[in-house]
């Protein structure tokens, strides 16, 4: 039996690269190759651009209106190069906000490209579609479409929309076996100058890991708590439980 043969059992319940095998001092030609295909995979999903017309479409399937708005990156290249500019509104998206009728809303969403906007256009409809429902109790405002967005934008938009608390789906930093990776962050307070230690993060929302049914309940109680204690961050435990967690885990 065959190196590969003795860890293929083991790869139906992984996809970290386990039992690489060798050919002299190099990787063999299969894995070599698999190894650059993902690698590739990791890099077309941060330089990809999010396709905001099929997102807007879907969020109109599930009945809901959504703004289109932009970072002051103006570009990938910049985005890239420029995180600071991904966490501030260009003033035409501020002038859209701030245009609005100011009203009182718990809750505010956006949704972000991130340095994956596959991951956005692949998961975040499925994981709205069983968090709105749940989240009827609560007034919510306008789903917001940020491109070039980075996770501290959701403050200013929080704030210009008036929200007690902001949350933000954005595209994860891609990982060579997860290139479609999203992640939702949770601010109570949100205002322009906040850290990440007030944010909480629900990470690895994709199929193949964390499932939308899943990560909408777990958001769901983490939006419930903050607003009842009127915090978020290190101060709001999660103290969410599902036995489905541990197999999402695994």
């Amino acid at each position: 039996m065959n190196q590969d043969d003795i860890w293929e059992k083991y790869r139906q319940f992984t996809h970290a690269r386990i039992g690489l095998g060798r050919t002299g001092s190099s990787m063999t030609t299969r894995q070599m190759l698999a190894f650059r295909t993902d690698h590739a995979l990791a890099s077309d999903a941060v330089w990809a651009d999010l396709n905001t017309d099929a997102v807007q479409a879907e969020l109109q399937n599930l009945g809901l209106d959504s703004i289109l708005l932009n970072s002051q990156a103006r570009d990938r290249q910049q985005y890239v190069q420029r995180p600071d500019l991904g966490r501030i509104l260009s003033e035409s998206s501020q002038a859209t906000l701030q245009s609005l009728p100011r009203e009182e809303y718990e809750v505010s969403i956006t949704l972000a490209d991130g340095l994956s906007a596959i991951a956005i256009e692949r998961n975040a409809a499925p994981l709205l579609a069983h968090l709105m429902p749940l989240l009827r109790p609560y007034r919510v405002a306008p789903i917001t479409i940020v491109r070039q967005g980075r996770v501290a934008i959701s403050d200013p938009i929080g704030d210009l929309l008036g929200s007690q608390l902001s949350v933000i789906l954005i595209g994860e930093r891609p990982g060579l076996t997860s290139p479609y990776s999203m992640g939702a962050y949770l601010t109570y307070a949100p205002c322009s100058g906040n850290t990440d230690e007030r944010r909480n993060c629900i990470s690895n929302i994709r199929s193949e890991g964390l499932p939308h049914e899943l990560a909408a309940q777990k958001l769901c109680f983490l939006i419930g708590e903050s607003l009842r204690k009127k915090l978020s961050g290190v101060k709001l435990k999660d103290l969410f439980h599902d036995d489905r967690l541990n197999d999402a885990a695994q």
